[in-house]
């Protein structure tokens, strides 16, 4: 289950591919399920984008 905090890379988000790659931490989860983080203005959509826990 992903968490504020967690920092994740992201692999590939729908219509935006110069996101993948990223890294960043989740700083906000929104009502609706999105993510968003320090990677920059676009939220993850969970079973849409792509994307991994970075494990220190």
């Amino acid at each position: 289950m992903i968490k504020v905090g967690d920092k994740i890379k992201i692999i590939f988000m729908d219509g935006e591919p110069s996101y993948s790659g990223k890294i960043g931490i989740v700083e906000h989860i929104d009502d609706i399920g999105q993510i968003h983080g320090s990677w920059g203005g676009c939220a993850l959509i969970p079973g849409v984008d792509k994307f991994e826990i970075v494990e220190e």
